[in-house]
């Protein structure tokens, strides 16, 4: 017989009756559940004197959960843990849990416990662990039958989960559309692209006191050209962005999602007939994406065109080699940089 020891304590041994040390060990098992047989391992206590396996209440308990959790796994259901890691990622009571699915009030206990979901019920967790933004829908539904503390703490880790999977998705997709110019050193600025540096870039040009009136025309200016000094004073961009020349100037490919990222302190203002983009951050002191070296590069960008209006900024864009000599739609090669304006 295989042991693992994993505990040895002195106590009374209800095996012998005497008082001495009883080791806690672990014993590879086989049994027959649902017609499967599944192996698992099994918790017992060890008598030296008596040199027999026996049991606790407690660990009758737990070896019946590890002997279903092993039929679970081979079954591809949710071990009882499983259930339990959902439950914490929502910081949801298991009764208000049973509320939201409109289960009986004791259901996910059971399935914490001794008890094996059936597949249906089964299919519902999963769905619940993957998608937070139905989480949202049935908490919406159920927030008559919650205290309103409860409703608001399920609300907030519900929805911050749901940014994070939204933001996870969004950059997915923006990465994927950057994956055609990833061995174009001329479009990428000799610079693998880089989400976390450009959501700092963008958070550093929101947060200067310099840089005046940031909407969505004059930012891409300014990252453009903090790429392209960056590429002409270090031989390699900051953030890795591909630009493309468009009437206004260059706007880097993908330029709506990125300014969906999360932390992109970005604001939709309804001016009527459209709406515009403004950019401000207060109180911002660090940017772990950015080097001290990218730092200058930002400050010297911002120390030519911060005050600039949106107008002064396309004008001078215009005038710099790399947009006259690039066809509209087209991407703006960084060799262009070594004439660059500032």
């Amino acid at each position: 017989m295989n042991m693992k020891i994993i505990k040895e304590e002195k106590q009374l041994c209800t095996c012998c009756m005497e008082e001495h040390d009883v080791k806690t060990v672990l014993i590879d098992e086989k049994a027959t559940f649902k017609n499967m047989e599944v192996k698992y391992e099994a918790s017992y206590l060890y008598c030296d004197k008596a040199e027999e396996l026996y049991m606790d209440e407690r660990q009758l308990q737990e070896n019946d959960i590890r002997l279903k959790d092993a039929y679970k796994k081979k079954a591809g259901l949710l071990t009882s843990s499983e259930i339990g890691s959902i439950r914490k990622k929502y910081g949801i009571s298991q009764s208000d849990l049973c509320i939201l699915l409109g289960w009986g009030e004791k259901t996910i206990t059971r399935y914490e416990g001794h008890q094996v979901q059936d597949k249906a019920h089964d299919t519902i967790l999963k769905k619940l662990s993957q998608d937070p933004e139905w989480f949202l829908t049935l908490l919406a539904g159920a927030q008559g039958n919650l205290p309103q503390a409860a409703y608001q703490k399920y609300l907030n880790a519900a929805a911050a989960l749901y940014e994070e999977d939204k933001d996870c998705y969004l950059r997915k997709a923006i990465e994927a559309g950057y994956a055609r110019f990833q061995k174009n050193k001329m479009f990428n600025g000799n610079t693998e692209l880089s989400l976390d540096k450009v959501v700092d870039v963008i958070r550093y040009f929101a947060a200067s006191a310099k840089v005046t009136n940031l909407y969505k025309v004059k930012l891409m200016k300014l990252l453009w050209y903090a790429d392209a000094l960056s590429y002409k004073t270090r031989g390699y961009a900051i953030t890795g962005l591909v630009y493309q020349a468009l009437p206004m100037g260059a706007v880097p490919v993908e330029h709506d999602s990125i300014i969906a990222l999360r932390g992109v302190p970005c604001e939709e203002i309804d001016m009527g007939e459209t709406n515009v983009y403004h950019f401000s951050l207060n109180n911002a002191d660090t940017f772990p994406a950015l080097s001290e070296d990218d730092i200058s590069i930002l400050d010297a960008v911002i120390k030519k065109l911060g005050k600039m209006s949106k107008n002064e900024i396309i004008n001078f864009m215009h005038n710099e080699q790399a947009y006259i000599n690039t066809a509209q739609k087209d991407i703006i090669q960084f060799k262009y940089a070594e004439s660059l304006q500032i």
